[in-house]
């Protein structure tokens, strides 16, 4: 571990300001640079094993910018006196209640690839290290669980979808057989 401190000593105060020059908010700079220590700390010995220490923590944090640049642009400032719209929650709500039953009949890779991933909200790039799969690997894994829990649910409750892609109506298997 002493590399890490070596290898962190040396960079961090340029990757600090690399971040704060592209986000150009201190407090959200050293978040990232706190997140990129996290993610270097988690190598552990492998740590020592790279070839050039500083163009990892810097693709690194190029990385992790990137994905807080992408979820930011998804997320949209709301007005306080929106109303919730109950007909499609309640709708989603008691399809979420069939969700343990169809889970409990896809594979234990396909229900831990979905509990993880989606329900847990863990990433894909954790869920690769956890499971010992390469990244790619593990993004298969969660892309062909997510096609299977479809196939299942459609089976399970007669699921109708809106224009949009969004269940709109379902009919529970109990009711269907």
């Amino acid at each position: 571990m002493n590399c890490l401190t070596t290898a962190w000593t040396l960079h961090a105060t340029e990757l600090r300001g690399w971040l704060r020059h592209r986000v150009g908010n201190p407090a959200l700079a050293d978040d990232l640079l706190q997140d990129l220590f996290l993610k270097a700390l988690r190598q552990g010995e492998r740590f020592c094993d790279l070839h050039n220490a500083r163009a990892w923590l810097f693709e690194v944090a190029r990385n992790l910018l990137a994905d807080h640049l992408r979820v930011s642009h998804h997320m949209v400032e709301l007005p306080d006196d929106l109303t919730a719209q109950t007909d499609d929650t309640d709708t989603v709500d008691t399809l979420t209640a069939c969700l343990p039953r169809v889970l409990s009949e896809l594979s234990p890779e396909d229900r831990e690839a979905i509990t993880l991933c989606d329900l847990q909200g863990m990433a894909q790039a954790d869920f690769a290290r956890a499971t010992g799969l390469s990244l790619s690997a593990a993004k298969s894994r969660v892309q062909r669980a997510r096609v299977r829990l479809r196939a299942h649910m459609s089976q399970a409750c007669q699921v109708q979808m809106d224009a949009g892609g969004r269940v709109s109506d379902f009919v529970p298997r109990a009711l269907v057989e």
